[in-house]
């Protein structure tokens, strides 16, 4: 068995600058107002429109990560509708066998310590989780059908492709002081690569602290 921590990566060969004039060429046509596109005006344009409410223009955009999490966040995760998922399939994926190790990988929990008795009690589930799954391979059930004592603590990796009105709608919430402890795990850690790379877009969302 295997604990280990989430993840997030970012897929894209990333060019900042060629996404905001892309954005910038998109919003202009709506003003009719291209010929005032200069070298370094795209920064003020979609900060203007971005304040305008005008985000629709953001959606030529998209962005794509791998996030590696547990199966109970992706289930939130993908209700976000306007965005394209590829999910690890625990149908297809027999983690009996040697691809995996012969053994089953958890997400740790971020809201309990190690020495927390609660964190002892997830560890003990996780431990019989596993066991009784290779248990069921070993007598026979497919991989389909020993999925079904599978925990949502089980890890998952899922592509994400979103566009960057999505991605502010998905940090707007995802951050925010009531989402879950581990959708919100992931949603900063999206949110510190999005403000880093592009902070034009994304630096007056400001995730609610606890």
């Amino acid at each position: 068995m295997k604990i280990i921590e989430p993840s997030v990566e970012l897929l894209d060969d990333f060019d900042a600058a060629a996404i905001m004039k892309k954005i910038e060429r998109a919003g202009r046509v709506c003003y009719k107002s291209e010929g005032n596109i200069k070298d370094d005006s795209a920064e003020k344009f979609i900060r203007g429109i971005i304040k305008r409410g005008h985000e629709s223009v953001i959606e030529h955009a998209a962005i794509s990560f791998k996030i590696i999490c547990d199966r109970g966040v992706t289930h939130e995760l993908v209700r976000h509708r306007i965005a394209s998922f590829s999910q690890e399939s625990t149908r297809f994926c027999d983690y009996s066998a040697g691809k995996f190790g012969g053994e089953l990988t958890f997400i740790k929990p971020c809201f309990w310590q190690e020495d927390d008795a609660n964190y002892k009690i997830w560890l003990e589930s996780m431990e019989l989780a596993e066991k009784n799954y290779l248990a069921l391979r070993a007598g026979g059930a497919r991989p389909e059908e020993a999925r079904s004592i599978l925990p949502n603590s089980l890890k998952t990796e899922i592509f994400v492709t979103m566009n960057l009105r999505e991605c502010r709608h998905f940090l707007k919430l995802r951050t925010a002081k009531a989402a879950h402890p581990q959708m919100r795990e992931i949603a900063l850690k999206i949110y510190k690569i999005l403000v880093e790379k592009l902070p034009v877009i994304f630096d007056d969302i400001e995730p609610q602290k606890f």
